[in-house]
């Protein structure tokens, strides 16, 4: 049994009496406020009870780090497939509740200028008749599995953009600062490695890893089952993670950072990478090489050149007086 454990997922809301902003900030700066700063605990509840009546189990609810209202709303853990349904139910019901209320909510991952982007970090597990594989007596308390899974995580990461990090906006988020992850490296402790290893309880049923990369305009089912995929192919092959980046980045040399492998830098870098590596998501027939050849064409044709042909309005900033 392979489980999609809690997925943090953030989002922002927009009002609508400020159209000429497209948002008004109710929040600037922070973590966790409360009432009466955090203006959007109700809405968030509102959106909670219309989860909780289809199904979903929900474990948390706060404000995010972010202005512009930035939330986030935790969803227990589930099966892959099951997780999939909901990361789907979960998106609707935020939006028409965000309606009901007069607001608009985008799962974009970059949204703002200079302020945190919101992440869609997956919390991943692996089990095997009911028994928890994960933990051990190696790095963080985890197993061989778990440090396999990990290495073919970090392996395939940058094909596994491809639908984990799926929009041009994508790459807006995955810079350094902002504890953006970065680096592909795992971590029991540094919140830019791409894989952090969660280390809240020693139950063996916890032990989990941390793939903080995909962001919300993901879709579920193919950003999770390429995530499964890459840890199997870890498992089979025996993948080693390498060594952990447990250094605080912020007082690493630039020259120390460059030894480590980086996210891809574009959505162009990431379908370039699902181009070259995709023979471990066609195991099983999982993927199929038609499904990744339409979405390799889809994006480049659709996404990557349309957004290169037109000029940003930063240029005319830059350039305007050339």
């Amino acid at each position: 049994m392979y489980e999609i454990d809690a997925v943090e997922g953030a989002w922002n809301t927009a009002r609508f009496e400020e159209p000429n902003l497209g948002y008004k900030p109710s929040f600037k700066g922070g973590y966790f406020p409360v009432s009466p700063t955090d203006t959007y605990h109700d809405l968030r509840g509102e959106m909670v009870e219309e989860m909780q009546k289809v199904g979903i189990q929900v474990e948390a609810h706060h404000h995010e780090v972010a202005a512009a209202g930035q939330s986030e709303i935790d969803m227990r853990y589930q099966e892959l497939v099951k997780m999939g349904d909901q990361c789907m139910w979960y998106k609707y019901i935020v939006k028409n509740v965000a309606k009901r209320n007069g607001k608009t909510v985008t799962f974009m991952p970059k949204p703002i200028f200079e302020d945190n982007g919101s992440g869609m970090h997956t919390h991943f597990s692996v089990w095997k008749g009911g028994r928890p594989l994960f933990a051990g007596k190696g790095y963080a308390g985890l197993s061989d599995v778990a440090l396999w899974c990990i290495g073919g995580i970090l392996k395939h990461a940058p094909a596994i953009l491809a639908f984990a990090a799926p929009t041009t906006n994508s790459y807006r988020r995955l810079v350094p600062g902002f504890e953006a992850p970065v680096n592909l490296v795992m971590s029991a402790r540094n919140r830019s490695a791409a894989v952090r290893i969660p280390m809240y309880s020693a139950s063996p049923k916890a032990k989990r890893i941390e793939f903080r990369c995909p962001d919300p305009s993901a879709n579920g089912y193919l950003a999770w089952s390429a995530m499964l995929m890459a840890a199997i192919d870890g498992i089979r092959n025996h993948i080693d993670p390498g060594t952990p980046l447990d250094r605080d980045i912020y007082e690493m040399t630039p020259e120390e950072l460059a030894g480590y492998p980086k996210t891809p830098g574009s959505l162009s870098e990431a379908i370039d990478a699902l181009e070259k590596d995709h023979c471990f998501l066609l195991e099983g027939k999982v993927f199929t090489e038609d499904l990744v050849e339409a979405w390799i064409n889809w994006k480049r044709e659709k996404e990557i050149y349309p957004m290169a042909m037109r000029p940003h309005p930063y240029e005319f900033h830059l350039y305007y007086d050339s």
